[in-house]
């Protein structure tokens, strides 16, 4: 993997984290709080979305929403057992 990649990758996470963190309210992190969230979200996603037959097609547009969708899935997880 090259620093490009490593690059786009980590851009790509702080986005799908900020957007996730807009969507599900009450979660605000910092820069680096995005990234890991929007990484764990697009493994998240990339997990699920093959599971369920669901594609989004590919390129940078593709990547953030499959990732800000994973990344609210896990924000909600985390939600639910805040409140149990």
């Amino acid at each position: 993997m090259g620093i490009e990649s490593i690059l786009v990758f980590l851009i790509v996470g702080a986005i799908a984290g900020w957007l996730a963190g807009l969507i599900v309210s009450g979660f605000g992190f910092g820069l680096i709080g995005n990234i890991v969230v929007g990484i764990v979200g697009a493994f998240i996603a990339g997990y699920l979305f093959p599971a369920m037959g669901v594609s989004l097609g590919s390129g940078i547009i593709a990547a953030i929403l499959h990732a800000t969708i994973g990344a609210v899935i896990l924000l909600v997880l985390i939600k639910v057992i805040k409140r149990a």
